[in-house]
């Protein structure tokens, strides 16, 4: 397979799941805040440094007129032209990038993509707006989920299939170690200490609701929502499809179909060995938000040599 069209297979992959992933936390942190008690309010600045866009916004907000509340961030998030770490840029790069290479996929998940821009182009308005924002974002993770369907029951398993399971599991690891940071670095301000403490649990909640993992959290752990229980829960548990190490299993058990590269596995290990000694009640205790960084580098260290080695040789 030509390099491009195993680097585009590994960005389609990549794209699709960032928007799934940026609609899911978005429309449950607007959930939230309609929600949450008095005492408490949402902070949507944490979602934006989660997401490594602090730069951008700040530059594009810097001036008095500048909205930097609600309004402004779900805006930058979800369908600022000038993000290009918006909900809207992912989608747009995920319909360019299938555009020229749609007959290595199933007719129908071109259909499908395009569908899903043509809707986000027509509703980049509504979608700032609280009434409307729940619909449009789940019509976006809905079509998402329909795409990646269409790929499973239908893509043929070939080589360009592992390059879309690898884009997947690393966007999807990734994405999850911002969504642990955003709840870790008060994604919700309460008015007094006594206040926070009774509910300091809201965050977690969130997050484990934001990857869709609240039900399989209740089924795995078997426990009340505890810091410490869904950090392990969502970096360290094998069979959650969303967690951290069960993306990082997934890369492993991709790389016997792939040209051997000694790097990747390497890289993998390194990432692998982070993980699983990180020490969870320590990390509940303290803050995660350091050991989080960490393991970003590794993913993107992940994400450099399968580059190198299979998408960009040479």
């Amino acid at each position: 397979m030509l390099a491009r069209v195993a680097d585009n297979l590994y960005w389609f992959s990549r794209y699709l799941r960032r928007a799934e992933n940026m609609a899911r936390l978005v429309n449950v942190c607007s959930q939230l805040q309609l929600d949450l008690p008095r005492a408490g309010r949402i902070q949507w600045r944490p979602l934006v440094d989660a997401m490594g866009a602090a730069a951008v916004f700040d530059a594009l907000h810097a001036g008095p007129e500048a909205e930097a509340g609600e309004a402004g961030i779900v805006r930058f998030l979800l369908v600022a032209a000038d993000n290009p770490f918006s909900l809207q840029a992912a989608v747009h790069q995920a319909r360019e990038i299938l555009r020229t290479i749609r007959e290595t996929l199933p007719q129908d998940c071109w259909l499908a993509i395009n569908d899903l821009y043509l809707y986000m182009q027509a509703n980049a308005e509504r979608v700032t707006i609280r009434r409307y924002r729940q619909d449009v974002l789940d019509r976006v993770v809905d079509s998402c989920l329909r795409v990646s369907a269409l790929l499973g029951a239908n893509a043929s398993r070939d080589i360009g299939y592992q390059f879309l399971r690898l884009g997947t599991a690393i966007e999807q690891a990734d994405m999850t170690t911002r969504c642990i940071d955003a709840a870790a670095s008060g994604l919700i301000q309460f008015r007094s200490p006594d206040e926070g403490e009774a509910l300091q649990v809201l965050p977690w909640m969130s997050v484990l609701q934001s990857l869709a993992g609240y039900q399989m959290y209740r089924r795995h752990m078997r426990q009340r929502v505890t810091v410490e229980a869904v950090l392990r829960f969502l970096l360290q548990n094998g069979e959650f499809p969303r967690s951290v190490l069960f993306c990082l299993r997934r890369v492993e058990s991709v790389l016997p179909a792939m040209p051997p590269r000694v790097a990747v596995g390497q890289a993998l290990q390194l990432v692998l060995e982070t993980l699983t000694g990180a020490d969870t009640p320590a990390l509940a205790e303290a803050t995660p938000c350091a050991f989080l960084d960490e393991l970003q580098i590794g993913l993107a260290g992940l994400h450099d040599s399968i580059q190198e080695s299979y998408l960009r040789p040479g």
